[in-house]
């Protein structure tokens, strides 16, 4: 046999799996073309607009004839004084949503898993989902009512003994305040996937665990059902690193003010001030370049971690 025809058959073969994948399942193939198209239009062919953090960019000489500068806009932000701040500002509110709000839901989905009473169980999902639903803006404006002093909380705090102070003019109280309203805001919404997950825990492993001494709700949580649901919170928990340092900018601009950027400036809203309000658009990309350099190292760690430790990973 020659070495072009040993070369055809593999050809050859591969073009009949596609005919054969085509007569299937060419319905699902066409269902998934738009989300193809999307992330082909607006995910990966942007990514060569990346290149302007490389260079003195200026919209009249365009991203091809604009200067070369190199590593200039990196070096410029790691010397300069904010860049500390706003890393630190990131990794800490990052860290802080991570500790709290990544198990908060996991916690509410197996409290309501043990309730008895539907009604009870879809009264609180209800509740609890609301709040994702209400716009972000009107969000921000209740937390700016209730924090101001003569607002609910304020008034609390004064009544346990506190000063009547405005927390949002407070730097020591703004990562609390934006932990905590993000956890309201999405408890609800983001137990779904975790209450999904334990429907379909088999029955007959909590028979057979009766059967081994495991009566109590606490020993059925801890030894049958968070096992059960662990490979979808360890997917969970490394989509949650990939996105470590996005924290959501449009939060912090409507909820920030002067008196408190020393704790509620971030890279989203540093980008934001230097490459729309004051049109750098070249540095802008090289902080949003070395923000999205770290979410991808962070993701990758991540989910070698999570492969080792739990045999669970993305890829």
């Amino acid at each position: 046999m020659t070495n072009g025809s040993a070369s055809r058959m593999p050809m050859t073969a591969f073009m009949r799996f596609v005919r054969r994948e085509w007569r299937t399942r060419k319905f699902i193939y066409l269902m998934s073309l738009p989300v193809l198209a999307f992330y082909v239009i607006f995910r990966y062919i942007p990514m060569y607009g990346v290149v302007i953090a490389f260079k003195q960019f200026t919209p009249r000489r365009g991203i091809m004839g604009s200067s070369w500068v190199g590593l200039a806009h990196f070096q410029s932000f790691f010397n300069s004084y904010y860049s500390v701040r706003i890393i630190r500002n990131t990794i800490m509110l990052s860290l802080y949503s991570l500790l709290f709000n990544f198990p908060a839901p996991i916690l509410l989905a197996l409290l309501l898993n043990e309730v008895r009473s539907n009604r009870f169980r879809r009264t609180v999902q209800t509740i609890t989902y609301m709040p994702y639903f209400i716009s972000l803006v009107v969000i921000c404006g209740i937390i700016r009512d209730f924090v101001k002093p003569n607002g609910p909380i304020s008034q609390l705090i004064v009544i346990l003994g506190g000063s009547e102070k405005n927390l949002l003019t407070l730097t020591s109280a703004y990562r609390s305040l934006y932990i905590v309203s993000d956890t309201w805001q999405y408890i609800g919404f983001s137990s779904i996937i975790y209450m999904a997950a334990i429907s379909g825990v088999d029955q007959e492993l909590y028979e057979a665990g009766a059967i081994d001494g495991i009566i109590t709700r606490v020993q059925r949580v801890w030894y049958i059902t968070l096992p059960s649901i662990l490979p979808t919170i360890a997917i969970l928990f490394i989509l949650q690193i990939g996105n470590l340092m996005n924290i959501g900018y449009e939060k912090t601009l409507l909820l920030y003010n002067d008196r408190i950027m020393e704790t509620s400036d971030i890279i989203s809203t540093f980008t934001y001030r230097k490459g729309l309000l004051e049109t750098d658009y070249s540095y802008a990309a090289a902080v949003g370049l070395f923000n999205s350099v770290i979410n991808s190292t962070l993701l990758i760690i991540a989910n070698m971690m999570s492969r080792r430790v739990s045999g669970n990973s993305l890829w």
